[in-house]
């Protein structure tokens, strides 16, 4: 009996440790979490319940990465989106002496050289933030709306290059999701193909 008891508990065990590391579903509570920013300001998405936030993985090292910012793309899709209320939050869960990790005085500086708008950049070197929400590549994207629901995570657009002459003919599946929201109608592409980099992350120990 006490073998069975053993055997259950340990099942338990596994099966909430499983669910705890899910992938992040869409039409689910977003994961919450609370982190620093660049200014070491702590900031937690649950703050921002009530707004829709845009959570943006990069690493300025990053092919992919450069596309979208030296194309000013990203950028001028930040302050599109942050001038209508919209929270935006660049992630960065590169760890030390990886490819894209920063300090907040060197994140800030990033920020400003490139001319981006985030609302907060987010320092992840032990991608924690990373991991509860399965960010695998940079850019890599997710869109929380008011209510604390997942409603997008993938791709930025669906041309997966480096070259910045795709931008154009690309369908960017952010925009066009913040586009749904604002009219009141479900995300049409939900879930997409995320492309770009891998997330440098901290090696397991």
């Amino acid at each position: 009996m006490s073998l069975l008891k053993s055997a259950a508990t340990v099942l338990v065990g596994f099966l909430m440790t499983a669910t705890a590391n899910a992938a992040p579903q869409i039409g689910k509570p977003a994961p919450d979490f609370t982190a620093v920013d660049s200014n070491g300001k702590t900031v937690k998405l649950s703050d921002f319940r009530g707004k829709t936030v845009v959570l943006e993985w990069t690493n300025d090292g990053c092919p992919y990465v450069k596309k979208h910012y030296s194309s000013n793309n990203i950028q001028t899709l930040q302050r599109e989106e942050t001038a209508k209320g919209i929270v935006w939050l660049t992630v960065i869960s590169s760890a030390p002496g990886t490819q894209g990790y920063v300090s907040g005085d060197e994140a800030n500086k990033l920020t400003g050289s490139r001319g981006a708008a985030p609302t907060a950049v987010i320092l992840d070197p032990e991608g924690s933030v990373g991991h509860l929400y399965d960010a695998r590549t940079t850019p890599h994207m997710f869109i929380v709306n008011g209510d604390g629901t997942l409603v997008y995570m993938g791709g930025i657009d669906d041309k997966a290059t480096t070259d910045v002459a795709d931008i154009k003919t690309a369908r960017n599946y952010v925009r066009a999701a913040l586009d749904n929201l604002a009219a009141g109608v479900p995300v049409e592409s939900a879930v997409t193909r995320p492309y770009g980099c891998s997330v440098k992350y901290k090696p397991a120990s």
